[in-house]
Formats: C-alpha cells, structure tokens, sequence
C-alpha cells in the first residue's frame, strides 16, 4: 500500500508537485525523468485550476519515470484513474464546507468506482507572507504562522476525525515556508505522518523544516526554476 510504503515510515520523503498547466510535455518529461535519477520519492499531481488534461499529465510522467504518482486535487474534476492514489483532501484549516465535506460527498461514488488508493488528509494553510492561489480559491484565512496553539488543536482535531496525515502549507510561491516552532509543536501533538510544503527554495529551508518534524517534504515552483535543486534535496532530506 502507498500509505505504508510512502508514508508510514520512519524515513524521509521528498514529493515533487506538478501542476499539469506549468508544464509542457517537454518539461514534464525531463522533469519526470531527472526527479527519479535525482532521488525524489513520489509525485503529487494538481492545481488550482488545471485546464490541461490531467490524464495526460500522469501518462508522461509514468512514461519518464516509475515513482508511484500520487494525486493532489484542487477541486473535484482533478480525479483520474491512471494515478497510483489520491490524498482526499479535508480543508481543516477554514471554515469552507464545500471543501470540509460538500465536495467530498460529491466525489464519493466516482471514487468508488476507482482503483485509486485514497488517503485521508487533513489540510491546513498556514500563512505563508503573501495571498496564495489556494488561499483566493478556497475562500478561507490561513492560520497565522505565530498561532502555532491554533495549528496544533486543529492537527490534533484532524487526527481524531480520522484522517492519516497533516498537511501544513504555505502555498504554492509562498513568500515563507511554514515556520519551524509550529511545525515542532505540531509534530509533538499528533501520531501521524506530517506533511510540509510551500515556500521551499532552498536547501537550508528544508534542512529547518525536516529538523522541526516534516515527515514528507513537497516542493514544485523551486524546482520549476531550478530542476538541479531535487537532488540538493533529496539528499539533505534523505540525511535525516
């Protein structure tokens, strides 16, 4: 299972995040390619909007590289059944229904009918030091940065409800990650894999924010920019 296999582990894992609209097959290709010679672990595929085709998308990336492609809708048309299995996203963090449980229970029975492992996630944006397209899309605040008592009662609410990681983000191009004091208390606070992305954009940041607990480190716009960065940190995070 992916669940165990990726996540349930004591060892680090590094997700690049594609999102099929910045990516020509060209780019998706190499980036397929060089992010399993470089050593990353896993992709996670998705967007805000995706208007491109996203079963396109994973059919070049499993034509370039043989790491499990793992889905990350931003909405519920971001489903496809060529992925190895999607994190079904709970947006815990805000107060949107739509996306706490309405458009869950719309995606319900085409999950269903899917052979996509599907993982619980609790979602929780975290005030990266600039408006994101997650925070504009999904209408909801983030949790301040310095509000790490807010961020751990929600983590540890995530976690009662069922859900088997934590998802803090910063989103995507955040100006910064999410800090380390609030990735450590939420870390403490629960029992199940931590996941950190968001602002990521060099290797020093992911050395502070693998230090603080992240158990899986997801980065895309640095690599867009600068694709040498996924083996500088594949091996900072597989260090640990």
């Amino acid at each position: 299972m992916l669940y165990n296999s990726l996540f349930n582990t004591k060892k680090k894992k590094l997700a690049v995040l594609i999102d099929p609209d910045k990516q020509s097959e060209k780019e998706l290709a190499f980036i397929s390619e060089k992010s399993e010679k470089d050593g990353a672990d896993f992709f996670l595929v998705g967007g805000s909007l995706v208007s491109s085709s996203l079963d396109f998308t994973i059919e070049v990336i499993k034509q370039n590289s043989s790491l499990p492609v793992i889905l990350f809708p931003g909405s519920i048309i971001q489903i496809s059944n060529k992925a190895d299995g999607i994190l079904l996203l709970s947006l815990i963090s805000g107060r949107n229904p739509d996306l706490l449980i309405g458009n869950h229970v719309i995606a319900a029975p085409i999950l269903k009918k899917t052979s996509l492992e599907i993982i619980s996630t609790g979602y929780m944006l975290i005030d990266g030091g600039n408006k994101t397209s997650v925070e504009y899309m999904s209408n909801t605040k983030p949790i301040p940065s310095d509000k790490a008592d807010i961020a751990v009662a929600t983590a540890i609410a995530g976690e009662l409800v069922g859900n088997k990681l934590i998802y803090l983000e910063a989103g995507s191009g955040a100006k910064n990650h999410v800090n380390e004091n609030l990735i450590s208390e939420v870390k403490k606070s629960i029992n199940i894999p931590l996941i950190v992305g968001g602002g990521l954009s060099n290797v020093e940041d992911v050395e502070k924010v693998c230090s603080a607990g992240a158990d899986i480190i997801v980065t895309g716009t640095a690599f867009e920019k600068n694709s040498d960065l996924i083996k500088l940190f594949s091996e900072k995070i597989h260090s640990f």
